[in-house]
């Protein structure tokens, strides 16, 4: 096909999708079309949530927009309502506007009633999601933390892809001696405290932070909407792992997704290096996780993880 005609496809598939998303969009505000079991995938940043969301993106079954939402989130509550203290959300944050403004944005950009999403800061407001949505079902991701706050220590060096929502700040960010000027990945309250710390210090205060907060709002969430996944599990049977998600989320794991599943590691989602385990332990920033171990203990013990 020519570059011309190439560009004719695009630009027809644009105004059809426009057309689709009106027309949902009409129908939606006549029939108020109820979200049902939407799936929200948390766990801290880099440690393997992508990799779930865009495997359950691959379902038919469900929704999504294929792309982190982090700014729908925030735009709907602004971290300047919060005096910049912390990108969570409560419960009582929770109210039917936002209920019916995120179930229209879904239905209309996906055109399901049911669907999958995932952001760095969702792991911080599972109650709010919760209470937005009871019957929801949460996977949570988790990661040793080793792996974990490396993959975070190199992910504040890319400020252009972590960073870029907090060029705002209210505080100078002086991280490291200064080696880090923006503020990355989200904001937990208590992050004032780090603003001029190390950045393993940085690192492992978000691990603990959102971590903690997970853990703490699972005692309100009924077994059978939370499922929990080690990143590791995944890495050594990623068909297993995934089909206990599948149907432990009540979709349907196909001979498609099975495949996908058996190949899903071989084109990594966002991944600085390739895919392994205890890559921490032979990475330039061992030493600096040696320091912090300590202050994580408790949190991974929660986890599952023995130091």
């Amino acid at each position: 096909m020519s570059e011309f005609w190439i560009k004719v496809e695009k630009t027809l598939e644009f105004h059809s999708s426009r057309v689709a998303r009106a027309a949902r969009g009409a129908w939606w505000d006549v029939a108020k079309t109820r979200v049902h079991n939407p799936i929200f995938i948390v766990g801290c940043s880099r440690a393997g949530t992508t990799v779930v969301y865009k495997t359950f993106s691959k379902s038919s079954a469900i929704g999504s927009l294929n792309r982190e939402t982090h700014d729908f989130w925030v735009d709907m509550h602004p971290l300047s309502n919060k005096n910049w203290d912390t990108h969570g959300l409560d419960a009582i944050d929770a109210s039917t506007a936002d209920r019916d403004y995120v179930s229209r944005y879904f239905y209309v950009w996906t055109g399901h009633s049911r669907f999958v999403d995932k952001n760095n800061q969702n792991g911080l407001c599972v109650s709010y999601l919760y209470s937005l949505f009871p019957d929801a079902h949460f996977i949570y991701v988790k990661r040793n933390p080793g792996d974990n706050i490396n993959s975070l220590i190199e992910g504040w060096n890319k400020p252009e892809e972590f960073a870029t929502w907090s060029n705002v700040l209210p505080e100078k960010v002086t991280v490291e001696n200064g080696r880090y000027t923006q503020w990355c990945f989200f904001l937990a309250n208590g992050w004032r405290d780090y603003i001029s710390a190390s950045i393993e210090d940085v690192c492992a205060f978000q691990y603990n932070a959102i971590n903690q907060a997970i853990l703490d709002a699972q005692c309100a969430i009924p077994a059978a909407q939370w499922s929990e996944v080690f990143y590791e599990d995944i890495v050594r049977q990623p068909v297993e792992s995934f089909r206990k998600l599948f149907e432990a989320s009540g979709l349907p794991f196909d001979a498609q997704l099975q495949v996908h599943c058996e190949n899903v590691l071989d084109t990594p989602y966002n991944a600085f290096s390739e895919i392994r385990l205890d890559k921490w332990k032979d990475s330039r920033n061992r030493e600096k996780i040696e320091r912090v171990l300590a202050k994580i203990e408790a949190t991974a013990g929660a986890m599952g993880y023995k130091l």
